[in-house]
Protein backbone atom coordinates (compact mmCIF):
# COMPACT_ATOMS: atom_id res chain seq x y z
CA UNK A 1 0.00 0.00 0.00
CA UNK A 2 2.89 2.42 0.99
CA UNK A 3 4.86 1.97 -2.17
CA UNK A 4 1.35 2.04 -4.22
CA UNK A 5 0.54 5.44 -2.53
CA UNK A 6 4.42 6.98 -3.22
CA UNK A 7 3.80 5.80 -6.99
CA UNK A 8 0.40 7.79 -7.12
CA UNK A 9 1.60 10.53 -5.59
CA UNK A 10 5.85 11.75 -4.95
CA UNK A 11 5.29 14.41 -3.40
CA UNK A 12 3.12 12.93 -0.40
CA UNK A 13 3.99 13.65 2.92
CA UNK A 14 4.67 10.61 5.54
CA UNK A 15 1.59 12.43 7.25
CA UNK A 16 -0.70 12.37 4.43
CA UNK A 17 0.64 8.56 4.19
CA UNK A 18 0.10 8.37 8.03
CA UNK A 19 -3.57 9.67 7.55
CA UNK A 20 -4.38 7.88 4.43
CA UNK A 21 -3.20 4.24 5.36
CA UNK A 22 -4.44 4.85 8.75
CA UNK A 23 -0.90 3.46 10.12
CA UNK A 24 1.12 6.05 12.97
CA UNK A 25 3.60 8.62 11.75
CA UNK A 26 6.16 6.92 13.37
CA UNK A 27 5.21 3.57 11.73
CA UNK A 28 5.04 5.34 8.39
CA UNK A 29 8.66 6.95 8.87
CA UNK A 30 10.02 3.45 10.10
CA UNK A 31 8.47 2.09 7.06
CA UNK A 32 9.59 5.02 4.53
CA UNK A 33 13.37 4.50 6.06
CA UNK A 34 14.01 0.51 5.83
CA UNK A 35 12.16 0.90 2.08
CA UNK A 36 14.97 4.14 1.57
CA UNK A 37 17.71 1.32 3.11
CA UNK A 38 16.33 -1.86 1.20
CA UNK A 39 16.70 0.71 -2.17
CA UNK A 40 13.12 0.61 -3.02
CA UNK A 41 12.28 4.50 -2.71
CA UNK A 42 14.58 7.06 -3.12
CA UNK A 43 13.89 10.31 -1.38
CA UNK A 44 15.15 13.88 -2.69
CA UNK A 45 14.46 17.03 -0.93
CA UNK A 46 12.65 20.16 -2.87
CA UNK A 47 11.10 22.95 -1.37
CA UNK A 48 7.64 23.06 -1.07
CA UNK A 49 4.81 26.03 -0.81
CA UNK A 50 5.34 26.57 2.73
CA UNK A 51 8.86 27.57 2.06
CA UNK A 52 10.23 24.16 4.27
CA UNK A 53 11.96 21.68 2.85
CA UNK A 54 10.45 18.64 2.33
CA UNK A 55 10.79 15.25 0.26
CA UNK A 56 10.12 13.84 -3.24
CA UNK A 57 10.08 10.05 -2.89
CA UNK A 58 9.30 7.92 -5.52
CA UNK A 59 10.08 4.36 -7.02
CA UNK A 60 13.37 3.21 -8.18
CA UNK A 61 13.45 0.57 -10.51
CA UNK A 62 14.21 -2.07 -8.33
CA UNK A 63 11.08 -0.70 -5.98
CA UNK A 64 9.01 -0.52 -9.12
CA UNK A 65 10.03 -4.86 -9.32
CA UNK A 66 9.08 -5.50 -5.88
CA UNK A 67 5.86 -3.34 -6.12
CA UNK A 68 5.12 -5.90 -9.22
CA UNK A 69 6.16 -8.84 -7.42
CA UNK A 70 3.84 -8.20 -4.00
CA UNK A 71 0.88 -7.15 -6.68
CA UNK A 72 1.59 -10.52 -8.65
CA UNK A 73 1.84 -12.91 -5.45
CA UNK A 74 -1.78 -10.66 -4.12
CA UNK A 75 -3.61 -11.43 -7.63
CA UNK A 76 -2.43 -15.05 -7.18
CA UNK A 77 -3.61 -15.50 -3.54
CA UNK A 78 -7.02 -13.77 -4.62
CA UNK A 79 -7.20 -16.00 -7.62
CA UNK A 80 -7.09 -18.91 -5.73
CA UNK A 81 -9.23 -18.19 -3.27
CA UNK A 82 -11.74 -17.33 -5.71
CA UNK A 83 -11.56 -20.63 -7.43
CA UNK A 84 -11.63 -22.63 -3.47
CA UNK A 85 -15.01 -20.40 -3.08
CA UNK A 86 -16.24 -21.41 -6.23
CA UNK A 87 -15.85 -25.27 -5.81
CA UNK A 88 -17.13 -24.80 -2.38
CA UNK A 89 -20.80 -22.73 -3.97
CA UNK A 90 -20.94 -25.93 -6.29
CA UNK A 91 -20.73 -28.38 -3.83
CA UNK A 92 -23.25 -26.98 -1.67
CA UNK A 93 -25.37 -26.36 -5.11
CA UNK A 94 -25.05 -30.10 -5.23
CA UNK A 95 -25.88 -30.82 -1.62
CA UNK A 96 -29.05 -28.57 -2.40
CA UNK A 97 -30.14 -30.06 -5.47
CA UNK A 98 -29.82 -33.76 -4.27
CA UNK A 99 -32.07 -32.98 -1.12
CA UNK A 100 -34.64 -31.41 -3.64
CA UNK A 101 -34.67 -34.16 -6.12
CA UNK A 102 -37.29 -37.04 -5.82
CA UNK A 103 -36.15 -40.61 -4.23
Amino acid sequence: MLMRAIDANPQITQRELSTSLGLSLGKINFLVRAMVEKGFIKADNFKNSKNKIAYLYYLTPRGFEEKTKITYRYMKRKMAEYEKLEEEIRQLQKEVDNEHSPR
